[in-house]
């Protein structure tokens, strides 16, 4: 084989890339267009469905070939063309067509590499456990990582691994509740709950009070993709986003733990639809809750959001940087000052920000802050404006050039505004994200990570802080370490600069000169809006406070490990086992009965009145593991219709595993 390549390939000696063939005798005559069709077709297959696969050495390497060979084929249809008229053979075309190859193929080779000049050369470069900025939190700078890889299905369809039956729904829950009474130091998901509200309430200045019934709640996804969208409201496959399970187990644990009534929660991404594996799921189980569309979809349940007159965000740069029409000529255009919310933002009390973790081709990686950009109301030209803020606002794009690269620290950044503004993150009540399906760039599918400890598999995690900085750095040390140049896939996240909105927002001495972020136009800054550092290496994942848990100061990451029949579920059976309150009550003319498993158990419901007689029995049998309900219609046995009053009722679950058995009741109303 060395011989055969040596003998037909030629390569230059210094730099060992491809230059040309040898002699073209009759075999290499024939190896020519087979090379050329195999490099099209591969550059084709590659870069369709991922531009961004451009910068990967294999088709960096094919680029030429392809040019070239094109050529040869458009010379060999001009050639025949003048063959047939003139009725003569062309003793030379060998030599004609290796050279129209040639010619092609440095030119492709020159348009490819000036394409991708822009690309970084190196891996970013940190400071490890140098914290800055102040830690936010209970346990201040806690971030909570939890992983079961058996939560999404190892095994999928790529091109569907958005719909729900690729998810462990019974998982995702477990992993929710682990990460909430860990980030709490509670050992019940209710009083992680009243941990949270009171913690967040009181740095809002409302006094550590709980949550209050009335009060709203807007959960913010990331759609990215569904600015456009089919005629049946299904996605792009090839684009990774805020997924099914994350979001319904916030939906159960705010419905039957916290008692919100679904009626007063708000779903969507302001600036995009909601497709149906989203909306058929999350409305299957609340169907009161309100599902938020930018554009209608009405008859399909969904409700139009409007933009507000009132709520708005003033840009810090003070138009310096943010201007119209930038994004197509550069710095011409008028600054852009402000920009309106939408009234979800001003209607909520609580705002929860679900985002996913990924790359980003624009801003290097994108989570919490970023997903804020559609909480922001177009204006006639579109709000593309806001990019301009980013580390790389043409992104993958031939207009880039370094006159318009924000690749140093200390620029203004748009997420900082975001992250400082009072009703977008100042009404965040604890940021939960969304890790089951990482990728490394927002157009992309969800990818397999090599690090520890995924080891090939998809990340299959969520993660919880009540630090905006600190998750978002630690989001970053994940990205930066498994989407390196030499990983083969969109190594965007080793830009220069990526975390500089990270400095800005841990310390105010980080800001630009100049500039002093009050998006609130009130005149009150926020010198620091959490922690940020590095950990000390990938394999160890140890942030300051993990290495001095005593005296350390920035970042605590707790790992969880999440198996499915862990020693903890076996040893806290019963603290698993929770019957929640009914669901409405009063309620009528039906309810809903939720409660959760520890592991696979027969389950039933008895219905009793107030004198202790039994007026409806459910035989439910075996059921597995997680949330359950049942929905009784407020009838007897017997079908007849139940007069108004309180009813008791009772869930009995016999586990089949331990033969733990288990029973709670609770009063319900009936009013008619």
């Amino acid at each position: 084989m060395k011989n055969f390549v040596k003998k037909y390939l030629q390569f230059c000696p210094k730099t060992g890339r491809f230059v040309g063939f040898g002699k073209l005798n009759g075999l290499s005559r024939l190896l020519f267009p087979l090379v050329g069709i195999v490099a099209i077709v591969w550059v084709l297959i590659r870069v369709i469905p991922k531009p961004s696969r451009l910068t990967y050495p294999c088709v960096r390497t094919a680029m030429p070939l392809a040019s070239g060979f094109i050529g040869y084929l458009l010379m060999l249809a001009l050639s025949g063309v003048a063959f047939f008229r003139s009725k003569k053979s062309f003793r030379y075309y060998p030599i004609f067509f290796l050279g129209a190859f040639v010619v092609f193929g440095i030119s492709g080779s020159y348009l490819t590499s000036s394409y991708l000049s822009w690309q970084p050369t190196v891996n970013m470069t940190v400071v490890s456990n140098q914290p800055m900025g102040v830690a936010k939190g209970i346990f201040p700078g806690r971030v909570v990582w939890v992983h079961d890889s058996t939560a999404v299905n190892q095994k999928c369809n790529i091109s569907s691994w958005y719909l729900p039956a690729n998810m462990n729904q019974t998982k995702v829950d477990q992993m929710l509740s682990s990460a909430l009474q860990s980030v709490t130091g509670q050992t019940t998901d209710s009083a992680a709950w009243v941990a949270i509200f009171k913690y967040h309430n009181n740095t809002r200045g409302k006094g550590a009070v709980n949550y209050v019934k009335g009060e709203k709640i807007f959960i913010k996804t990331n759609a990215t993709s569904a600015y456009q969208y089919n005629s049946d409201l299904t996605p792009k496959s090839n684009v990774s986003e805020t997924s099914v399970a994350p979001v319904l187990a916030v939906l159960r644990q705010l419905v039957y733990v916290v008692g919100v009534p679904d009626s007063d929660i708000y779903i969507g991404d302001p600036l995009k639809h909601i497709y149906k594996h989203l909306y058929d799921v999350w409305h299957g189980e609340f169907p009161n809750a309100h599902y938020l569309d930018n554009s209608g979809f009405t008859n399909l349940g969904r409700e139009v959001v409007v933009a507000s007159t009132t709520a708005k965000i003033y840009y810090s740069d003070k138009g310096t940087v943010l201007r119209t029409n930038s994004m197509t000529s550069g710095n011409a255009g008028s600054p852009v000052l402000q920009n309106s919310l939408y009234t979800i933002f001003e209607t909520a009390d609580y705002v929860l920000n679900i985002p996913q973790l990924k790359g980003h081709q624009r801003a290097g990686m994108t989570m919490f802050a970023k997903n804020h950009l559609g909480s922001q109301v177009p204006d006639a030209s579109g709000a593309d404006y806001l990019h301009m803020g980013l580390v790389r606002p043409y992104g993958l794009s031939t207009t880039d050039t370094s006159t318009y690269r924000r690749t140093n620290y200390g620029m203004y950044r748009t997420q900082v505004d975001l992250m400082s503004h009072n009703l977008l993150s100042g009404k965040n009540l604890i940021y939960i994200m969304d890790a089951l399906w990482g990728t490394d760039y927002e157009l992309d599918f969800p990818l397999k990570w090599k690090m520890q400890p995924f080891n090939n598999q998809y990340t299959s995690s969520i993660f919880v802080s009540f630090d905006p900085v600190a998750i978002e750095s630690a989001g970053y040390d994940f990205l930066r370490s498994e989407f390196t140049i030499e990983s083969g896939k969109d190594f965007s996240v080793q830009m220069p600069a990526v975390d500089d909105y990270l400095h800005q927002a841990a310390d105010s001495t980080n800001w630009p000169a100049g500039i002093k972020y009050d998006p609130n136009n009130t005149g009150v800054h926020v010198y620091s809006l959490g922690t940020h550092e590095h950990w000390n290496n990938a394999t160890d994942k140890k942030y300051s406070r993990n290495l001095d848990p005593i005296n350390g100061t920035g970042i605590e990451l707790i790992e969880t490990e999440q198996i499915a029949t862990s020693v903890a579920n076996r040893e806290n059976g019963p603290e698993y086992f929770q019957l929640y309150q009914n669901y409405p009550n009063p309620f009528n003319p039906s309810t809903t009965i939720a409660y959760s498993l520890p592991e696979k158990s027969s389950v039933e419901i008895k219905i009793f009145d107030l004198q202790g007689r039994e007026i409806k029995s459910f035989t439910l049998g075996a059921q597995s593991a997680g949330y359950q309900r049942v929905v009784w219609n407020g009838t007897n046995d017997r079908g007849n219709q139940m007069a108004s009053g309180f009813y008791v009722y009772r869930v009995k679950a016999s586990s089949l595993g331990e033969g733990k058995t288990f029973a709670k009741s609770a009063k319900m109303l009936l009013l008619k």
